[in-house]
């Protein structure tokens, strides 16, 4: 379901798999709140024999990009890239008509990766100044550190610091509701209306 729907691409991952054997389909898991979901699907990963850094952390993208289907906020863009943002894959993005883009970063644990999280967040908005960045974490005391250093301003790309499993998730997943989801409009590079061409060139020759 995962490969039908675009989360997924190309070749057939352990990633993939693994999510796959969780449950027999993300659409029949029950759930009351969003933190809710995360939580469930997390805690039977955790019960896998089979556990890495990568695969925690892919298995977490794809945990909040169903709970993103689940919920109805789409389109949603997964491994995202910006125009005019070089060098930069978003993990999570959605387009919205009021804000434009809004990143969701996802880590599970934070440890130095939330300065990457950061500087990835100011490229998007010196592009897009109203853009909104979050960075979703199933640690609770690094969202803390981080969440300070934010109010401190140390760290001034991100909007908040938002633990999966918390009640401030289920805040952000209806707040994102409130937005008009859409697709990005097509960048026109330049845009003027006088504009010199070999046509014109030609014809008053």
């Amino acid at each position: 379901m995962l490969r039908s729907l675009g989360v997924v691409l190309g070749k057939d991952t352990k990633a993939e798999r693994v999510f796959d054997s969780l449950y027999p389909s993300f659409l029949e898991v029950s759930y009351h709140k969003p933190s809710e979901y995360v939580e469930k699907y997390w805690h039977k990963y955790q019960a896998q024999a089979e556990k890495s850094n990568s695969l925690n952390g892919k298995i977490f993208e794809y945990i909040l990009a169903t709970l993103c289907v689940r919920e109805g906020l789409l389109p949603l863009y997964l491994e995202a890239k910006v125009a005019f943002v070089p060098n930069v894959e978003y993990d999570l993005m959605l387009y919205s008509k009021e804000r434009g883009p809004i990143c969701l970063s996802a880590k599970t644990t934070l440890r130095e990766r939330y300065k990457q999280a950061d500087l990835e967040s100011i490229a998007l908005k010196y592009v897009h100044r109203k853009a909104l960045s979050y960075l979703i974490t199933l640690s609770v005391d690094e969202a803390k550190s981080v969440q300070q250093k934010i109010k401190s301003g140390d760290v001034i790309g991100l909007d908040d610091v938002i633990v999966a499993t918390s009640s401030q998730f289920d805040d952000l997943v209806a707040s994102l509701k409130e937005y008009k989801l859409e697709e990005p409009p097509t960048v026109q590079v330049i845009q003027s209306t006088q504009v010199v061409t070999q046509a014109k060139l030609a014809s008053i020759l």
